[in-house]
């Protein structure tokens, strides 16, 4: 079996993490992508399950050395990454990758792998239910909260870029819908 990539991209907020998350659980196929960052790690994450986390020297060295797949600035010197060893591992074992990637990341994800992957955007009907989803989350401050809506205003104009599309409005069928397309890229 040769490995196949699936790429979920969304704005911060509209649920990716989540239906990545139980796709895994759906199918047993399917590994994790752990990404490198170089943001603070939050109180619920456990390094190397959740991300990598790297200081920023730790970060530029690995891109340097073409350690990276490939790796986005999000925020002003806040990095993440794809380690070219997290998919190598994954294919080895005869599994497919699945990654949970901001929108940057998933359109080079697509282009370098081309058929090999399936690029899947997670949308939301408004920036308002993102702010919505954010605030309740209520791991960032006020100023945060801000920069991550206006960037994501900006990140859903970048949905005609992507394979598929989901709508997350109902939790339930957003991952049902997910699941019925993985399983056909799988099944391909």
């Amino acid at each position: 079996m040769e490995g196949k990539a699936i790429i979920f991209s969304a704005p911060s907020g509209a649920g990716k993490t989540t239906i990545v998350h139980s796709l895994l659980d759906r199918i047993p196929s399917l590994r994790f992508s752990i990404s490198a960052t170089t943001r603070s790690k939050r109180s619920t994450e456990i390094d190397g399950r959740d991300y990598h986390f790297l200081s920023l020297e730790d970060f530029q060295e690995k891109k340097q050395s073409g350690e990276l797949l490939e790796w986005e600035e999000v925020y002003q010197d806040t990095f993440y990454g794809t380690l070219n060893s997290e998919v190598e591992r994954i294919w080895s074992e005869g599994n497919h990758v699945i990654f949970d990637v901001d929108v940057k990341g998933g359109k080079r994800l697509k282009e370098i792998f081309k058929s090999k992957a399936v690029s899947i955007f997670i949308r939301v009907k408004s920036e308002e239910v993102l702010r919505e989803r954010l605030t309740i989350r209520n791991t960032e401050s006020e100023e945060v909260l801000n920069i991550r809506v206006n960037k994501a205003a900006e990140e859903m104009k970048e949905e005609v870029h992507f394979d598929k599309v989901v709508l997350n409005e109902n939790l339930d069928e957003a991952i049902s819908q997910a699941e019925v397309i993985v399983k056909s890229f799988i099944a391909n």
